[in-house]
């Protein structure tokens, strides 16, 4: 499965979370509530995965951190702020650039409709 089926199923999974749930929680509950229903549908998803930057052949542990990572191929980033700025897709896009992923998805699930609150984000040609 390539990286935009993989993505188009995890949005669906997510917003299927997001109704169960509705907006106002905070950011660590849809995550884990995420990671649940991935894992229950049997992806591999690694949370909270360690990031280290690579500097002058040095690995630097700088706490970076990807809030989940499904299939080790799609990074998801879970939010749940008014709106997404310029520092969220950022981060998100770092994270992408420090593991050399293609896709990520920015999702803010502090809005009414998730599809709403979904970002997706290319690092290179898909």
């Amino acid at each position: 499965m390539d990286e935009n089926e993989l993505s188009n199923r995890v949005i669906g999974i997510a917003i299927e979370v997001h109704k169960a749930l509705g907006p106002g929680l905070l950011e660590s509950a849809y995550k884990e509530c995420l990671f649940y229903k991935l894992v229950q549908t049997g992806y591999y998803v690694e949370k909270e995965k360690p990031m280290p930057l690579i500097f002058e052949e040095v690995r630097l542990d700088c706490g970076y951190r990807i809030d989940l990572l499904v299939e080790n191929k799609l990074i998801i980033e879970t939010k749940c702020v008014e709106a997404i700025n310029d520092v969220h897709l950022a981060q998100t896009l770092t994270y992408m650039k420090l593991g050399n992923y293609k896709l990520g998805l920015l999702m803010n699930f502090h809005v009414v409709k998730l599809k709403d609150g979904i970002r997706r984000i290319i690092n290179g040609t898909l």
